[in-house]
């Protein structure tokens, strides 16, 4: 596939450059070049690009042609924001992205708003019916001022994935790649110096048409905004104690529990209320046939280490496939440990050496200790181990630009 951009201004006009996919099958992807922001100076930009079609059940994924056009006031005063003591919560930033589409059509036009307050119907399907997906994905800033994302393309491919499952139509990849890049360039002031944290970057997909009797909504609506956030946990990089819940589940085989659908998190909301009230940090779920196996914690995927080998729970449609998840396999994989993707049972939790948790917002959490049924085993005695500091220095490292990327997982937006 191969994709072709413009980016126009009332003040000038800069040609989109096209670059070489990779890692990712040969997609290339525009590299948008915006004027200096001027404070109160008006712009309106469009930005084109054609790709191939595809079509689902539910809709052209792969729409031949997108346009962005938005009148934009793009403030250049600096945020008055503490970088140094962030936490994982909404900021109100500048802009927000939005886009829509009718059941059974594709995507085709999208554009850049004030941040806000959106109009929806009441009998709109992601509120009665819970038809809705989301994503999460970080920009960070670099030392000599580019902009980095880390696998954005695998977001796309996720969120597509659960469109299908979830009977919506979605974005192309291409179309969810320069909606990101867009909301990010245009809320370019509210990314963390180098070091101070990161860029949350949240695309939502959900029915906003409305639907009185159980079916597919009749819109679509495509949106996604952006808030500068530091650690997920208050414990940041310290070891975060979970319990192992034994009668509520997260998923059951044959239901939403693969794909990143909204209802998947209201449903942990109990169980994790519980857990925090008797101070630990989050829940980790078992299967819900044996009630022995490893799933995941309530938004992260769980990894257990005992010597030179690493286990993961294997994806089996009651599992996210996590992006953070793939990504510390081949870096685990490329700093030569051993690692399984398998049915990890709670016997092989307990005898661990370190036990970790994966995620697009904790990126490594390490864990301190596993209670379960009321006997509680702790990890290591000088907070975090060794594997977990090891696999995200790695992966942090990656993320920031501060490590050649091998991979071919790092895409500049400057």
């Amino acid at each position: 596939m191969e994709t072709a951009a413009v980016f126009s201004t009332a003040a000038t006009v800069a040609t989109v450059a096209t670059v070489a996919g990779r890692a990712n099958g040969g997609l290339r992807y525009p590299l948008l070049s915006f004027p200096p922001p001027n404070n109160n100076k008006q712009f309106r930009n469009q930005l084109r690009f054609t790709s191939l079609n595809s079509s689902t059940t539910y809709g052209n994924v792969n729409a031949r042609a997108i346009e962005v056009a938005s009148s934009l006031s793009v403030p250049s005063e600096t945020v008055d924001l503490n970088w140094d003591n962030l936490g994982f919560g909404l900021v109100h930033t500048d802009y927000m992205y939005t886009m829509k589409c009718s059941l059974g059509e594709s995507f085709t036009k999208g554009e850049l708003v004030p941040f806000g307050n959106i109009e929806i119907n009441p009998s709109a399907g992601v509120l009665n019916y819970g038809q809705g997906l989301f994503e999460g994905l970080k920009a960070y800033r670099k030392e000599d001022g580019n902009i980095l994302l880390f696998r954005p393309e695998e977001n796309a491919k996720r969120m597509m994935a659960g469109a299908e499952r979830m009977c919506m139509p979605s974005p192309s990849v291409d179309q969810f790649l320069q909606a990101v890049k867009a909301t990010v360039l245009a809320n370019e002031r509210w990314i963390p110096p180098p070091g101070k944290g990161s860029l949350y970057i949240r695309p939502l997909l959900m029915g906003s048409g409305s639907v009185l009797g159980l079916a597919p909504a009749p819109e679509y609506t495509f949106l996604v905004y952006v808030s500068p956030v530091g650690n997920y946990f208050k414990e940041g990089l310290s070891p975060i104690n979970l319990v192992v819940e034994t009668e509520m589940h997260r998923a059951t085989p044959g239901g939403t529990g693969g794909v990143k659908t909204i209802g998947n998190y209201a449903a942990v909301l109990k169980a994790q209320g519980a857990a925090k009230a008797k101070g630990y940090s989050d829940v980790l779920y078992l299967d819900s046939t044996h009630k022995k196996y490893l799933e995941e914690v309530s938004s992260c995927n769980i990894f257990v280490v005992k010597g030179n080998t690493i286990s993961t729970p294997d994806i089996k449609g009651t599992i996210l496939p996590g992006i953070t998840r793939k990504s510390i396999i081949d870096v685990a994989r490329d700093q030569g440990f051993e690692v399984f993707e398998k049915p990890v049972t709670v016997d092989e939790l307990l005898d661990a050496d370190e036990v970790f948790c994966t995620g697009t917002a904790v990126v490594v959490s390490p864990v301190g200790s596993i209670t379960y049924l009321g006997k509680r085993v702790t990890y290591g005695n000088t907070g975090v181990g060794l594997v977990s500091q090891q696999l995200y220095s790695g992966l942090t490292r990656l993320q920031m630009g501060l490590a050649d990327d091998k991979m071919g997982w790092i895409v500049e937006l400057k």
